[in-house]
């Protein structure tokens, strides 16, 4: 299992990338302001960090009960991703709406957009940070699982 100094770079790390490319993207996508934008990136990004560390936790906890390691196959990283990013989804919901002061239909799209994003990015990233960043004991499982 991760150590925490490795958590902790993993969601910050995770957070800063993914801040970089969303903002600049959704003002472009929905026509707004790259600084309000930017700012709902900013609280939503210190939310997820939050999540992420504490999913991330529990997910390989759970994992660790379940399966007796935290390797993770395909199936179960498209799980782990739309999983996360459902609870994210429904934390900002409420935020997206107050502070752009548009309909809660408008920020559930832009949510959902968000969403999209990031469970593509949160499947890439953290396949990449596993390849970058691998545990010794999956080196000794074999590398199939990881697959």
């Amino acid at each position: 299992m991760r150590k925490t100094a490795d958590r902790v770079r993993h969601a910050i790390s995770f957070e800063i990338i993914g801040l970089a490319l969303v903002t600049p993207l959704g003002a472009l996508a929905f026509g707004m302001p790259m600084a309000d934008i930017g700012v709902i990136g900013v609280a939503g990004a210190t939310l997820a960090t939050a999540w992420n560390y504490l999913y991330n936790l529990g997910f390989d906890h759970l994992m660790q009960y379940l399966t007796g390691g935290t390797q993770k196959n395909v199936a179960v990283r498209v799980l782990h991703a739309v999983m996360f990013e459902i609870g994210l989804l429904l934390a900002l919901l409420p935020m997206i709406a107050w502070y752009l002061d548009i309909s809660v239909i408008q920020a559930l799209t832009m949510d959902v957009s968000f969403a999209l994003f990031y469970v593509v990015y949160a499947f890439v990233f953290n396949w990449a940070y596993d390849r970058i960043f691998p545990l010794p004991d999956w080196q000794l499982g074999g590398q199939a699982q990881q697959s």
